[in-house]
């Protein structure tokens, strides 16, 4: 799993949203890296964080564990975390799951 990018950084408006770009598996050998990630992203985010998954190849339960405990922190800070670019593979797991409902899913 590789964390492509996050924006904006730092002097960020509230309207924009912070982007997270990951690409790769995410999987038992990633969680920890996207874990830490994802909650230092949460310091500076704006009230909208939508992880952009188009570019991951796998994901696991250790991964979906991630996205939950990520999103709980999140809405813990008011800030809303959505999920775009869902690969086929993830958006039947997030369906077989019920996550499919947890998440925002935006296009």
């Amino acid at each position: 799993m590789t964390v492509i990018d996050t924006a904006p950084l730092g002097g960020a408006t509230a309207s924009a949203p912070t982007l997270v770009h990951l690409s790769g598996d995410i999987d038992i050998f990633s969680t920890a890296q996207l874990r830490q990630r994802l909650l230092n992203t949460l310091d500076y985010s704006t009230n909208l964080l939508i992880l952009n998954l188009s570019q991951v190849t796998f994901c696991g339960d250790g991964g979906l564990a991630v996205l939950i405990g990520a999103q709980n922190r999140a809405r813990a800070r008011g800030i809303t975390l959505a999920l775009t670019g869902v690969p086929p593979r993830v958006a039947r797991l997030l369906h077989i799951t019920g996550l499919d409902r947890r998440f925002l899913v935006v296009v």
